[in-house]
């Protein structure tokens, strides 16, 4: 993943350089002669007009608060409000009970339970718990000292 990055990286800076050096910037702010600070509202924005001499007023002019889901500022508002209760609490309330009674992930539980299962059934019997043998010695063949020569 990072030497993919590592060539990518190259590649995309020159591609985003690329389409903004062409581009001409020019200030918006008053002459430095000028009193006070530039402000936004001192800034008039574009206005568009079509053929038949109707002129285009951005939504933003119409509604400041304008989160981009409908045209008219209180259905707007409803559905910026709808989305985000179901984009965000529900996914994560669904979300969370999802994984919380996923099944057991690598038998973890199951593992447990056999362990104290074993436990107690060795307790019972008064046998160790736990033997430094993994396996039980008497049932190993081992070969005899004249085999390995």
């Amino acid at each position: 993943m990072a030497a993919w990055l590592m060539r990518i990286l190259p590649v995309w800076s020159r591609v985003r350089l690329g389409s903004v050096a062409g581009a001409r910037f020019v200030s918006q702010t008053p002459s430095p002669g000028a009193a006070g600070s530039a402000a936004v509202s001192g800034l008039s924005p574009v206005e568009h007009s079509d053929d038949h001499g109707h002129v285009e007023v951005s939504v933003y002019e119409k509604n400041r608060d304008f989160h981009g889901f409908h045209k008219d500022p209180q259905v707007d508002v409803w559905n910026m409000k709808v989305a985000f209760f179901f984009g965000i609490s529900v996914a994560i309330v669904i979300g969370g009970t999802f994984i919380h009674y996923l099944p057991d992930h690598g038998m973890r539980q199951w593992a447990r339970r056999e362990a104290e299962r074993l436990i107690k059934e060795r307790e019972a019997e008064g046998i160790a718990v736990l033997d430094g043998n993994y396996y039980d010695p008497s049932k190993i063949i081992l070969p005899s000292a004249e085999e390995e020569k």
